[in-house]
């Protein structure tokens, strides 16, 4: 029973889904693949932002510009995706977003402007942001309740895996070649991620069969309560953490002196943990919910933030504050994706995730952008006011246990209420 798929997980129809483990298995393991190519796509701009700043000759305050045009993209891409996208096999869906991030990936290696690298990071958020929704709703297709969360934790995982390879490797590709041979590099997985991903997943179309339903305007998503409770987290939590995300390397290496040299240390190291950090997360969620999984990793970011970045002399080493930094993120996302995919039945489910994911970059491009304004460059390439942009950060992130404990609330009174109609409905279709 702990490696098969669940019988009681139900196509729309209501009729027992049975999936050999095997597939099970194969399913989750190619969209953990799909989700690194897309998270190292998005996670090595920000580390190698003061080597094309550079080059380029743009002004390291700006950097958060860059950033956030890829999840602007992303942002309005998740909302006009959200429409269309159930009404599509997820296998030919997702390959479609994936070719597209790939491209843009691609053309991000070729610009030779500050201009020219948004438009290309731009390219790759329309694509990239539709291809995270796809993948959270193939999950939640393929793996029952009970097991979501660690499926969760290894989709999740890829952030740490990005961070202990694909960073450290990208931070090294640009000192042995260019600042453009880890965007190329990106690029040649990127498609083979996708071509092997579509050779080998199956046509999953469960939530096509039967009648097409009614799809709900996005007004209608909204106007459900426990539904934008949800979104509001997903906003929460990205707001917060792209405050500073896409400042961190500049602030290690200017403000605290960090060597350039060691930053692919410092990722190793941080990804080593965090990697370790989401498997952990997605066992306790299976076993104990996710409001605890969330509080547990709002207190991790309150501690990073208080006692490594925030004073003048940090409390921590800067290994301690990367380490708890970096783990922050994936105990509060693992818990928060279990969740909140319990909400959307099939048929809407890439609708709410590809919407869930729009609000997620609109805040992200929104915490970067601020950051952006907030801060500014001293000498010697010193980004000033940071205290500004962390006491922001962690007074909007302490609000994240208090929305998640509202939605899993409502969550498991739902399942409570629809319990004890199961075994009536399962009654009567073995008698007709």
């Amino acid at each position: 029973m702990a490696n098969s798929f669940a019988s009681r997980a139900l196509v729309p129809q209501g009729r027992p889904v049975s999936i050999p483990s095997s597939s099970e298995r194969r399913i989750v393991w190619l969209v953990a693949l799909v989700q690194l190519v897309n998270v190292l796509d998005f996670m090595m701009v920000m580390p190698l932002g003061p080597d094309f700043a550079s080059a380029l000759g743009i002004p390291e305050s700006r950097l958060g510009l860059i950033g956030g045009s890829y999840v602007a993209a992303a942002a309005v891409a998740g909302m006009v995706s959200s429409r269309f996208l159930d009404r599509f096999d997820r296998r030919s869906a997702l390959a479609v977003a994936m070719l597209g991030l790939t491209v843009g990936t691609f053309v991000g290696g070729l610009a030779v402007s500050f201009e020219t690298l948004v438009l290309a990071r731009v390219i790759a958020g329309a694509f990239g942001g539709p291809a995270t929704a796809i993948s959270f709703a193939i999950i939640a297709d393929a793996v029952p309740p009970e097991r979501r969360g660690r499926a969760m934790g290894l989709v999740s995982a890829a952030f740490a895996v990005c961070s202990v390879l694909g960073v450290p490797a990208g931070l090294r590709l640009a000192r042995l070649g260019t600042w453009q041979t880890p965007f190329f590099a990106v690029a040649a997985l990127g498609l083979l991620v996708t071509l092997v991903g579509f050779t080998l997943l199956p046509r999953l179309r469960g939530h096509l069969t039967g009648a097409p339903p009614q799809r709900p305007r996005i007004a209608d998503i909204l106007a459900r309560r426990e539904f934008a409770i949800a979104l509001s987290c997903g906003g929460v939590l990205t707001f917060s953490l792209f405050l500073i995300v896409p400042n961190l390397s500049a602030f290690l290496q200017h403000n605290l002196g960090y060597p350039r040299a060691s930053l692919e240390i410092l990722y190793l190291l941080g990804g080593l943990t965090s990697f370790a950090a989401v498997f952990i997360a997605g066992r306790v969620v299976d076993r104990f919910g996710s409001t605890i999984m969330v509080a547990v990793g709002t207190l991790v970011f309150l501690t990073a933030a208080t006692l490594g970045l925030l004073p003048v002399v940090p409390f921590l080493p800067i290994q301690a504050t990367f380490v708890l930094f970096m783990c922050s993120g994936g105990l509060r996302s693992v818990p928060l994706n279990t969740l909140v995919s319990r909400l959307p039945s099939p048929s809407e489910r890439a609708q709410f995730m590809a919407l869930q994911a729009s609000v997620m970059h609109i805040s992200s491009a929104l915490g970067a952008g601020i950051a952006s304004q907030l801060l500014a460059q001293g000498p010697n390439g010193t980004l000033l006011h940071m205290p500004r942009v962390l006491f922001l950060a962690m007074s909007v992130g302490i609000l994240l246990p208090v929305l998640t404990r509202q939605v899993e609330v409502r969550v498991r009174a739902r399942d409570a209420a629809a319990a004890p109609a199961l075994p009536v409905a399962t009654a009567q279709r073995q008698a007709s």
